[in-house]
């Protein structure tokens, strides 16, 4: 590769398929500047350390899930047939491009009201999740270790999703739908409830045949707690 033509994004590729292929502790720089036909020094000059290359690699992770999330949080439809336009209704147009999801279901499902909006944004935080460690198991674990190494990546990305959880709590409870003296503190308490859901130390769990019924259960019982 040219490296007139190299870019972050392309390096960050690369990194990817260099921890897939070697794992966290033996991954190096060295390892990534092969992949791409490119001295590590053209390396360097996008990313000044190794550190700052793995933090970097496990920011754009992390912001899949991110980006998913958000345009449930958003209120983003997709127009499909089964949308309820009839003959000579324009569809809704879409808010923003298409999130790109490493893994995870592949029907977008549509927001409703506020408790089937929180339903759904919990079911997809699982699903994409569930599917990460179980379509690429390598790749998930070498990203369990760059997690450990990275607290402030980390506390950012915790922050983004209590954010977008506040945000549905708060709309649920303007319109009615939720109970919340305090929709940040709620949030929080959901997110905790289902930890199980989301945190990678309960991955080897997510395997369960009754694990579908075990999460609709800790939702359900969590949107009895916020109903009015």
């Amino acid at each position: 590769m040219a490296t007139e033509s190299l870019t972050a994004e392309r390096i960050l590729e690369a990194t990817e398929e260099v921890l897939r292929r070697y794992g966290p502790a033996k991954a190096t720089v060295l390892d990534v500047a092969r992949v791409l036909g490119v001295s590590h020094g053209s390396v360097y000059r996008h990313f000044r350390t190794k550190a700052a290359l793995r933090e970097a690699v496990t920011v754009r992770w992390l912001s899949r899930t991110e980006v998913a999330l958000a345009r449930i949080t958003e209120g983003a439809r997709k127009p499909d047939a089964e949308s309820g336009a009839g003959p000579g209704t324009e569809p809704e147009a879409e808010a923003g491009p298409k999130a790109e999801v490493e893994t995870g279901p592949d029907v977008e499902r549509v927001p409703g009201p506020g408790p089937e909006k929180l339903r759904d944004w919990l079911l997809t935080l699982f699903d994409t999740k569930r599917h990460k460690a179980g379509d690429d198991p390598e790749l998930f674990a070498t990203f369990s270790v760059l997690i450990d190494e990275s607290s402030g990546v980390v506390d950012a990305h915790l922050t983004e999703l209590t954010r977008q959880l506040t945000r549905i709590v708060e709309e649920g409870v303007r319109a009615g739908e939720f109970v919340a003296a305090d929709p940040a503190t709620t949030a929080g308490a959901v997110f905790a409830a289902t930890a199980r859901f989301h945190d990678p130390a309960y991955a080897p769990e997510w395997r369960k045949p009754t694990i579908d019924d075990e999460f609709s259960a800790v939702c359900d019982l969590v949107l009895r707690g916020l109903r009015p």
